[in-house]
């Protein structure tokens, strides 16, 4: 773990080189599951960093995204798709993939980068290499606590998200659009399918583990002191952005057959 992560811009066997030691941290984090349960005061301190204390920046995210597809609905729809749909539109666009989707993208600039810039910092520092010289596995008490907690606290975000956008988009359907409270519920519950509700949740666990791998791999890969921190940061956060999006559509080819 000591070589730098591939930097943007490097050459494809750069990005290969990167891509092989990221399966190896990965490999070696599913291994370290088996102390699991020995280390879950560990697991319990990162979900409290990345969910409780992300919990009003999902809230407010949440809100207004639900109100806005509202209102782009009811736009949509006018003349062309009777309002009495509203709500179902929106609950299947909501939970399988605005919800997780732009949580996990949040969560992403805010716990990806704390992830890397802590983890990077204990790198230049020397202090993951002092833990390895005592014979102190860094991954089982570094990495698989955060990648735990990363997959844990994203399906808990999602599921809050989900419920805060509705209430969002009910608000504004009622108050702005003019549909009956009556007309919304019923439309969202005729087009309800926990198939829907659950195959959100699974990707948003698999966001959770690549915002934590993302940023415990370039934290890991962090060198030349304060800059190298800094890139590291930058790295992480947008190599989990942009990993959202392709394993986003990957998933949703595997659970939505059309």
């Amino acid at each position: 773990m000591d070589e730098r992560a591939p930097a943007f811009g490097l050459s494809p066997a750069d990005w290969l080189k990167g891509f092989g030691r990221l399966s190896i941290m990965l490999g070696r984090t599913l291994g370290a599951l088996r102390h699991l349960f020995s280390s879950m005061h560990l697991v319990i301190a990162q979900m409290y960093f990345m969910g409780v204390r992300s919990v009003w920046l999902i809230f407010i995210t949440s809100i207004f995204t639900g109100g806005v597809s509202a209102w782009q609905a009811a736009y949509q729809f006018k003349g062309y798709v009777p309002l009495r749909y509203l709500g179902g539109a929106i609950g299947k666009a909501v939970m399988i993939e605005l919800a997780p989707v732009l949580t996990a993208l949040v969560i992403a600039g805010r716990v990806g980068a704390g992830i890397a810039a802590e983890l990077g910092t204990m790198k230049v520092t020397e202090q993951i290499d002092a833990m390895e010289t005592m014979g102190v596995d860094p991954i089982r008490y570094l990495v698989m606590p955060r990648f735990v907690a990363g997959i844990i606290m994203l399906i808990v975000l999602t599921m809050l998200a989900d419920f805060v956008a509705m209430v969002g988009a009910m608000v504004v359907a009622v108050n702005l659009v003019g549909i009956e409270t009556e007309t919304f519920i019923n439309g969202f519950r005729q087009m309800f399918f926990l198939r829907d509700f659950f195959s959100g949740l699974v990707k948003a666990a698999g966001f959770g583990a690549v915002i934590s791998m993302m940023g415990c791999y370039h934290g890991f890969s962090a060198t030349g002191g304060a800059e190298g921190v800094g890139l590291s940061t930058t790295q992480a956060v947008v190599g989990a952005a942009v990993l959202i999006l392709i394993s986003d559509y990957v998933m949703a080819t595997l659970l939505f057959q059309i």
